[in-house]
C-alpha cells in the first residue's frame, strides 16, 4: 500500500477525533507546525523513517521537539504512529489532514508567480475573483520570477493559467518555426 493512502486513511481517523473533540483548527496548527518543523530538518525526517533507531528514542525526540507546544491528543497520534512502526507516513499524514481540513472548510490553495511584486490591492482583487469562481475562501501564495517579463502563471490545485509574456513570447517563436 502507498505512503500516500496509508497517510490519508490515518489522516481521516485523526481528523474524525478531532471532530468529536472540538479540536479540528487545533490540531490543523499542530499539522501545520509539524509540517514546517519536518521541512526544516531532514534529519528529523530521517530518524523517523529508520527502521533501526528505537520506537522509544523517537517518541523521546518528538516529545523533547513538540510537548507543549502541541494538543495531547497530536502528540499521543505521533506516539501512537511511532509505536505501530509508521513513523515514516507521519510527514505524508499530516500533510493529508490539512489537505482533508482545507476540503472540509472550503479552501482553496492557489499559487501566483508574476514577473514583479503584487501590489496589495491586486492581491485583494485576484483573490476576490478567485474565491467568486472557486465559491470558498482562496489562500493565494506569490511569487516572485523575472524571466516571466510580465503577466503573471496562476496556479490551482491542476489549473494553470498563463499570462506571462515569457509564454507569449515562446508561443510566437513556435509559430514562427513553423512557418519557416
Amino acid at each position: 500500500m502507498s505512503e500516500i493512502t496509508v497517510a490519508t486513511r490515518y489522516a481521516k481517523s485523526i481528523i474524525d477525533l478531532a471532530q468529536e473533540q472540538g479540536i479540528v483548527a487545533e490540531i490543523k496548527a499542530d499539522m501545520d507546525l509539524f509540517l514546517k518543523t519536518l521541512k526544516g530538518s531532514p534529519e528529523l525526517v530521517a530518524v523517523l523513517a529508520n527502521p533501526i533507531i528505537s520506537h522509544s528514542k523517537k517518541i523521546k525526540i518528538l516529545d523533547e521537539i513538540f510537548l507543549g507546544k502541541v494538543n495531547k491528543a497530536t502528540i499521543a497520534f505521533f506516539k501512537l504512529m511511532v509505536n505501530k512502526g509508521r513513523g515514516e507516513v507521519l510527514y505524508f499524514t499530516a500533510g493529508e489532514y490539512i489537505n482533508q481540513y482545507n476540503v472540509k472548510n472550503h479552501i482553496t490553495k492557489a499559487k501566483v508567480t508574476s514577473a514583479t511584486a503584487l501590489s496589495e490591492a491586486n492581491k485583494a482583487t485576484l483573490i476576490a475573483e478567485l474565491q467568486q469562481a472557486v465559491g470558498g475562501t482562496v489562500v493565494l501564495e506569490t511569487k516572485i520570477d523575472p524571466a516571466l517579463i510580465g503577466g503573471f502563471v496562476l496556479t490551482i490545485g491542476d489549473r494553470q493559467v498563463d499570462t506571462s509574456i515569457a509564454a507569449s513570447l515562446k508561443k510566437l517563436k513556435k509559430e514562427f518555426a513553423v512557418q519557416a
